[in-house]
């Protein structure tokens, strides 16, 4: 047994446990690491299978971004998941049995993508570029309209995603953009002259006639 299948035991090992930790930790905390643990375990996986950009491509947006993403919104929610664990245990036979039948027929058809027998013999000018550059060329060649299509998916799922979460507010204060390019400084801003009045019965305004009482003398009569 060479170095490179050790590992690739190892780290499928830790791949499947942290899977399973996934569906079966109490904590929704403990879920998110459990499934950074097994992204990781899975980059490693593909390094040693040459895949390096796919295995820098899963760290740096799955667990770089996605990942922390969501387990900040878990920590700041605090979800009690106690409620939503009711009755695990009881479907977890059928979850079981669907699962294995799920995985048994993504063997039965990605088995044939494994036979090193009928793979082409690579050209050596194409092995000089690189298994990056090589994976863009076919991408965004060959693949390029399903590539479209797919960002199209995404793009539609994102704008589902805000409008489903999004909730009108009775205390909040929002403006309406439309009303505001619609407004005129006439309307904002309007200036009336007024002829002054003078209030002769105010505090104070009394008889200018009348002797000012002297310094000290406030308060004596």
């Amino acid at each position: 047994m060479t170095h490179a299948t050790a590992l690739f035991y190892v780290f499928s090992a830790v791949l499947l446990f942290a899977a399973f930790r996934v569906i079966t930790a109490r904590s929704t905390v403990h879920a998110a690491l459990y499934l950074v643990l097994a992204f990781f375990s899975a980059s490693c996986v593909w390094m040693l299978l040459s895949a390096e950009f796919l295995a820098i491509t899963l760290v740096l947006v799955y667990v770089g971004a996605v990942m922390v993403l969501f387990l900040f919104v878990v920590m700041m929610l605090d979800i009690n998941s106690d409620s939503f664990r009711e009755g695990f245990w009881k479907h977890f036979p059928l979850a079981g049995l669907v699962g294995a039948v799920i995985a048994l027929e993504m063997a039965l058809v990605l088995t044939g993508g494994f036979r090193l027998t009928d793979a082409p013999a690579l050209d050596p000018d194409a092995a000089q570029k690189g298994n990056t550059r090589l994976l863009g060329i076919e991408l965004y060649t060959r693949y390029l309209y399903p590539l479209q299509i797919a960002a199209v998916l995404l793009l539609v799922a994102i704008i589902a995603a805000i409008a489903l979460t999004l909730r009108r507010r009775k205390d909040s204060r929002a403006l309406d953009p439309s009303v505001q390019v619609r407004a005129r400084k006439e309307d904002r801003v309007r200036i009336v002259k007024m002829a002054p009045t003078v209030d002769t019965a105010a505090p104070g305004a009394g008889d200018a006639s009348q002797p000012a009482t002297p310094p000290g003398q406030e308060g004596t009569r």
